[in-house]
């Protein structure tokens, strides 16, 4: 990924010298099972510990002759560490070393996209609890439907985000696993003790059953989590994209002090934010079809798999980490327009209240048919000809004879809309 969209506490994760640092502390770690066992000397599996050393150009060096960088870092490893080296990688196979630290890898992207989401959801329900009761447009089909609050809008995404959450906490404990067990995974040349004590040090759980890899639709489902909490995200930067066209205007991103919008009109404040979210979102759901590809292997391994992961696996978590943070900073910021959101809720001429006339008409009496039909041919006027629903409703003789003019104005009452805040904010967030 790209710096311009990287977090260094992501990319971290991704580097040469953080991979090369695994690999090492999980062939020591294994030493000193194998020590534990008495299949190598203790003294031996301390000196590796002692003398470890890698340098990250010396086995970019060595894998150019190689065409093999597990065999290009153990000859590292013993340049630096003598005779002891002969008992690293005993009865281990390069995918042991490689699929857990992907594991590894994996599980610390977890804990990042975890903090991300918990700060998006920090920010959306700081924001919901203050626009709780803020009257302001529900549209369905992007045509006005009935009236909402604007907390309830970021309180419906905070559900969403709580959501992904789960999903993401449960995705890294399904990710975590530990898979030291040989060639074809049968631990023919090393004691399962090894697999068990490498994974309780690496803080991952023991592979149930592995062939030469760990299954691959553990990594499937890992990155069709981050599809879905990506879409999560996609789908809150699309609204307030469209809350901040000059048309709608309820809401926008904060334009900060010498910001500029367009090279060519000085007037523009453009949702650059929420558009970037937007692509960053597709970046990371183009990881979901080659992972799902991925779970399909010849017999007990082919490195089909193995370029894929390398690409998408940064690429897509260190999108997802900066996604996130980038989102949580649009929420934090966001100007919010109550005026504008009332001035649109008043632009129909009372429109939104329809659904209410018509129950109130059949609990005078009417048929549903006869009663859509009456609110809707009045309905239609505010359409065409401007004005307001309640005028030509109090206009309308069939309509007067079934309800009174106290009774039809008390259905207009935006309040009506919003009894059942509390209620819902309270299953969302619980006690406030």
């Amino acid at each position: 990924m790209i710096p311009r969209y990287s977090r260094p506490e992501m990319t971290e994760i991704w580097t040469d010298e953080s991979r090369f640092q695994i690999w090492f502390e999980i062939e020591a770690h294994a030493c000193d099972a194998q020590a534990e066992l008495g299949v190598i000397p203790k003294e031996d599996a301390k000196t590796i510990w002692e003398k470890g050393q890698f340098d990250v150009a010396r086995i970019h060096e060595i894998e150019a002759e190689t065409k093999h960088d597990v065999i290009a870092f153990l000859t590292n490893l013993a340049e630096y560490i003598g005779t002891p080296a002969r008992f690293i990688h005993q009865g281990m196979t390069s995918s042991d070393v490689l699929d857990t630290t992907l594991a590894v890898q994996l599980s610390r992207a977890s804990d990042l996209i975890i903090a991300g989401i918990s700060r998006v959801m920090d920010a959306l329900k700081t924001r919901a609890i203050e626009h709780r009761y803020t009257p302001t447009m529900g549209r369905s089909h992007g045509i006005h439907a009935e009236p909402v609050t604007f907390g309830l809008k970021l309180a419906g995404h905070y559900a969403a985000f709580e959501r992904a959450l789960s999903r993401m906490e449960q995705a890294k404990a399904d990710i975590a696993t530990c898979k030291i067990s040989g060639a074809v995974g049968t631990f023919a040349h090393i004691d399962p003790f090894v697999e068990r004590h490498v994974a309780e040090k690496m803080h991952l759980t023991p592979e149930p059953h592995s062939t030469q890899v760990i299954p691959r639709d553990r990594h499937a489902m890992f990155f069709a989590t981050m599809g879905v909490v990506a879409a999560s995200i996609e789908n809150l930067a699309t609204e307030i994209r469209h809350l901040q066209r000059t048309e709608v205007r309820e809401a926008e991103e904060y334009f900060s002090p010498g910001q500029k919008g367009s090279s060519a009109m000085p007037h523009k404040r453009n949702p650059v934010l929420t558009e970037n979210l937007t692509g960053l979102a597709r970046i990371v759901r183009g990881a979901v079809t080659p992972a799902l590809e991925n779970v399909t292997l010849w017999h007990e391994r082919d490195i089909s798999h193995s370029s894929v992961e390398r690409v998408h696996a940064p690429d897509a978590t260190v999108a997802l980490d900066f996604a996130l943070h980038r989102l949580a900073s649009v929420i934090e910021k966001l100007l919010v327009y109550p005026d504008a959101m009332q001035k649109n809720l008043d632009q129909l001429g009372g429109l939104v209240h329809s659904q209410q006339v018509l129950l109130a008409l059949t609990q005078h009496g009417v048929s549903r048919e006869d009663s859509y039909l009456l609110v809707q041919r009045n309905a239609m006027r505010v359409w065409h000809e401007g004005g307001h629903l309640r005028d030509y409703l109090l206009s309308d003789d069939t309509v007067m004879e079934n309800i009174s003019k106290d009774a039809l104005n008390a259905l207009f009452d935006i309040n009506h809309h919003f009894k059942n805040i509390d209620y819902i904010f309270e299953r969302i967030f619980g006690q406030i």
